[in-house]
């Protein structure tokens, strides 16, 4: 009897030296990488038409109107960047058109900005004073910045809305007028 029980031990310990030689080394170091490639700085969509009413009373009035860019900056650079505007004169156009002043459209106080739906972003530190005077002539003038995001802001899509009010004197004649927007969005505060 005493023959077996040695024999069995002797196989049990050679048994659990080939278990501890096999295990896995539980530790082990590997490294990760990501390449994160700039994309562009846009419109995400092309601003919509803005439009304005009023009914004449005699006396001077104002009309608003809200104008939403939703800006899309993937560039990864955190550089900012500035929307400018400039507008043609509002006209009747024809033959004898009547025309509104040069500096009838005004945003009064500075526009709201969040962040588009789903999206994290970092939203735009606007330092531009207020109120703005949208440019206007007959031939557009040089554009104005009407809102920017300062240096490491404005980064991922965002929507910024301003709130653009029209100026109507009591002696407006009545008619349809038109005028031409230009935005522009450049890279740079």
């Amino acid at each position: 009897m005493k023959s077996v029980w040695k024999r069995a031990a002797g196989v049990g310990a050679v048994i659990a030296a080939t278990t501890l030689a096999a295990a896995p080394d539980a530790h082990a170091a590997t490294s990760a990488s990501a390449t994160i490639t700039a994309g562009s700085l846009a419109f995400a969509s092309s601003p919509a038409s803005i439009a304005f009413s009023a009914t004449l009373t005699g006396a001077d009035q104002t009309s608003t109107a809200a104008q939403a860019f939703d800006v899309s900056d993937a560039t990864g650079s955190g550089a900012g960047w500035n929307v400018t505007a400039t507008s043609t004169t509002f006209t009747t156009g024809g033959g004898s058109p009547k025309t509104l002043s040069t500096s009838a459209t005004t945003v009064q106080t500075a526009p709201t900005v969040a962040c588009d739906a789903s999206v994290t972003c970092t939203t735009a530190t606007n330092a531009i004073t207020y109120p703005f005077v949208l440019p206007a002539g007959t031939t557009a003038p040089t554009a104005q910045k009407l809102y920017n995001a300062a240096l490491n802001t404005g980064m991922g899509n965002q929507t910024v809305t301003g709130s653009f009010r029209l100026a109507i004197p009591g002696n407006t004649y009545a008619g349809t007028y038109s005028s031409t927007w230009t935005y522009s969005l450049v890279s740079a505060p």
